[in-house]
């Protein structure tokens, strides 16, 4: 795994969003500015203060909670440990 160049703090979680969709159910392919954004994201980075969450764990954050940070390329979100509603199997 790369070195992460953001260290959340706290309660902080940075994570990297996973990637939307391109088709449809019925198989159609979405064009990008049709896609929406994925809910689901990869821990890559905990805080100190953060109890439930590991790195590498799949989690669902809470639309319009994050913050989106843009560092050599990589989009990273930086989300409270409250706005994460659940881990994903």
């Amino acid at each position: 795994m790369t070195k992460v160049p953001i260290k959340p703090l706290g309660e902080r979680i940075v994570a990297t969003r996973e990637e939307a969709a391109t088709k449809t159910a019925a198989g159609l392919y979405l064009p990008d500015n049709a896609k929406e954004k994925s809910q689901i994201a990869k821990a890559v980075a905990v805080g100190a203060a953060v109890r439930e969450v590991k790195i590498g764990d799949r989690i669902i954050v809470r639309e319009y909670s994050t913050t989106e940070v843009k560092i050599d390329g990589v989009e990273y979100l930086i989300v409270k440990e409250e706005d994460v509603l659940a881990t994903v199997a």
